[in-house]
């Protein structure tokens, strides 16, 4: 058992390109040990942005022997009816070494196959290793890549050297003229001569000399060390601190080979500016850290962090700021400049902003988005629909703002920041804001209902608008987001428990396309079905169990916070063997009523005290259970629901359903049918069976 040490040295990666790369390394590298039967201990993955680093722990020195399986011909075809081998097993043994009559009969699932079993003595690792990372460096993923040398190879950046030791030993392959050996490369300004390691210790040891620390979450922490120290060697105090956001700290993370933090300051007049403007500036273009106050309020501070020894501080922060100052002047030109024209006064100008080709304007969208907002908002918040539909129409009118051409990922921030200034009302300029919310899975959802509702109706009307015209996502495909955009609105839905019919705001969507395209027939089944599906693999994927989410949707799915409570219930009494066993019994049921829909039942023709007790249960429990079900009381409901079990299994125990009288039949069918009917009004329970049995 040896130490495995690989480093791809390059030319600096970027930064949101390495924590895939390493999550890749070790997976990949992994599963090319588990295929070759190499045993192994910890793998770990380093990354700097001149290097990407493997390091195996007691990587096995050699492959155990092993006998292959290798199916050839069907016994049908290898053998004739004399029981000689044919030409193609004749074939078959010769191209794999063996003779005819050493060939196996050997059955499989498709039927019995003629087999060559061959004994393969195990090789070395260091055999194996090279081909081994030849195939990792080929083919690890990133978003672009480039060629170098002779254009064989593509990687993130071209390759500098690779170190490839194992067990102190050199693995020797060549890629693209540059081949492997035991030397590394220290900091490429402070230190760049090349450096011999043998060993993982040695290699960390030697680099940390050379001014390279390789293990990220070490210069993570430092990095996080140094903004903080920067800001107090600047003069600050406990009450002033950095703004030290995760994926900032990331990406300067994997910017860096080693942190070393300067603390700059601007003038107090682009104070002027909206905070997100300010962080925006900062962060996005020049990867600054900002500072604030005890308050919480931006100081005229920010913090830098180089990847090069500070010899002149006063030099390096004078740099900094000159950067910081010209993006700042453009930002307050911009921002001055916008608020000489209202929000308002821009939207006809969204005329020139193409929605999508074959579906008309922005100016078309924000019309039929402040339309089906304020349909919405009759129903949601019926004493807010003016500002629903107000807010839908300045939504999208700060893309023709220079902040938003300048920054587009303050797109709803100053559109909101601007309609204050404009004097709007409050809930229609943080609606303006809060309607791209959420922007990830999981991401923060609108806090006011104005926002929420306009929210929904943005992403129904796009929603709408590509399923009109066949633009549905396929397989890995959503160009438009449409999955992200559905499970959106459902999260909006659900996070504000809006009880509204989904359907009615699919159709009031398509609607709105009447005009512009021809909506096919099935459009709104079609987009019904896609949000469905959304919803269940969301539901499920917190941990409920697919048969317990079919239950429910299968029944109902247009009123989703409703069928959100059906599933919670259906979920609670899961596992109660009193519901598994009417589960099973309510399976039965749906296989016998087959269509039968009639419900109606008649007292004279129950003849059995077995059918006599199962309605009258059935009358009993049904009115019990209407008015916990009409107030959504599912979990009392369905305890309610339980009482049926003996009933049900008494009826089936001395009851002949398809008896030869057809009244009695029929009767007996519609009392089934008629607790089916009962039942479904929570979920279709008789699809939680097989799961309840198992």
């Amino acid at each position: 058992m040896s130490e495995l040490l690989f480093e791809i040295g390059t030319e600096e990666i970027p930064a949101g390109y390495i924590k895939p790369a390493l999550q890749y390394f070790e997976l990949a590298a992994k599963k090319h040990f588990a295929e070759l039967g190499l045993d192994h201990g910890k793998v770990r993955t380093l990354a700097t942005p001149r290097r990407l680093t493997l390091v195996v722990d007691d990587l096995q020195d050699t492959q155990p022997d092993r006998t292959l399986e290798h199916r050839g011909p069907s016994k049908q075809t290898g053998i004739d009816r004399e029981g000689n081998p044919s030409k193609a097993a004749l074939g078959f043994a010769r191209s794999h070494g063996v003779a005819a009559e050493d060939l196996k009969v050997v059955s499989t699932k498709k039927g019995e196959y003629l087999v060559a079993f061959e004994d393969v003595k195990g090789r070395t690792a260091m055999d194996l290793l090279p081909g081994v990372l030849i195939e990792l460096i080929k083919k690890m993923p990133f978003p672009k890549s480039m060629g170098w040398g002779h254009g064989k190879i593509t990687f993130a950046r071209p390759i500098q050297w690779l170190l490839a030791v194992y067990n102190g030993e050199v693995i020797e392959f060549s890629l693209e003229e540059i081949s492997s050996n035991r030397t590394t490369l220290g900091h490429r300004f402070m230190s760049p001569a090349p450096v011999t390691v043998t060993s993982f210790d040695q290699y960390q040891d030697q680099l940390r000399k050379n001014w390279v620390i390789v293990d990220q979450d070490e210069r993570r922490a430092m990095v996080i060390a140094e903004v903080k120290r920067a800001v107090q060697d600047h003069g600050g105090n406990e009450r002033s601190e950095p703004v030290l956001d995760d994926e900032l700290v990331n990406t300067v993370t994997h910017l860096v080979e080693i942190p070393w933090g300067v603390c700059g300051s601007f003038d107090d007049k682009f104070l002027e500016l909206p905070r997100e403007v300010l962080v925006t500036s900062m962060r996005e273009h020049q990867k600054y850290f900002p500072v604030i106050g005890s308050d919480g309020k931006l100081l005229p501070l920010f913090v830098a962090v180089n990847n090069n020894r500070i010899d002149d501080l006063e030099l390096a922060v004078s740099g900094h700021q000159r950067v910081l100052r010209a993006r700042l002047e453009d930002a307050l030109f911009f921002f001055r400049e916008d608020k000489k024209k209202k929000l308002a006064d821009r939207q006809q100008a969204l005329e020139g902003i193409v929605f999508q080709n074959k579906l008309g304007s922005m100016l078309e969208k924000s019309k039929r988005t402040a339309a089906l907002s304020e349909t919405l908002a009759a129903k949601i918040i019926p004493e807010k629909r003016e500002n629903a539909k107000r807010a839908a129409l300045l939504a999208k009118c700060d893309l023709l703002t220079e902040m938003v051409g300048e920054f587009p990922s303050l797109q709803g921030v100053m559109g909101r920041e601007y309609a204050i200034f404009d004097g709007e009302k409050q809930d229609v300029a943080q609606a303006v804001f809060e309607h791209y919310k959420p922007v990830r899975a999981g991401g923060e959802l609108p806090q006011g209902l104005v926002g929420a509702t306009v929210g929904i109706a943005d992403r129904a009307d796009t929603l709408a608008g590509c399923f009109s015209i066949g633009e549905k996502p396929t397989g890995t495909t959503d160009p438009f987001g449409l999955r992200r955009l559905s499970l959106g609105l459902l999260n909006i839905i659900q996070g504000h428990n809006i009880h509204v019919s989904l359907r009615e705001i699919v159709h009031n969507a398509l609607s709105g396309y009447n005009d512009i395209v021809e909506v096919p027939g099935d459009t709104a089944d079609q987009l019904m079905e896609f949000i469905r599906l959304r919803f269940e693999n969301d539901v499920i994927a917190t941990g409920v169990k697919a048969e317990t989410v079919i239950a429910a949707t299968s029944v109902s799915f247009d009123d989703v916070v409703d069928c959100r409570s059906r599933i919670q219930a259906l979920s609670n009494i899961s596992s109660r063997e009193q519901f598994t066993v009417l589960a099973g019994s309510f399976k039965r049921i749906s296989n016998i009523i087959k269509d039968n829909n009639d419900t109606s039942v008649l007292d004279h023709l129950l003849t059995d005290g077995a059918e006599k007790g199962l309605y009258e249960t059935l009358v009993a429990v049904s009115s019990k259970t209407t008015p916990l079900i009409e107030r959504g009381q599912y979990d009392d409901a369905l305890e309610a629901m339980l009482v049926m079990k003996e009933p049900v299994d008494r009826f089936f125990d001395d009851v002949m359903v398809m008896t030869e009288d057809p009244s009695v039949r029929q009767n007996r069918l519609n009392l089934l049918t008629a607790l089916g009917e009962l039942v479904l009004n929570v979920g279709d329970i008789s699809r939680m069976h097989q799961e309840s049995i198992v």
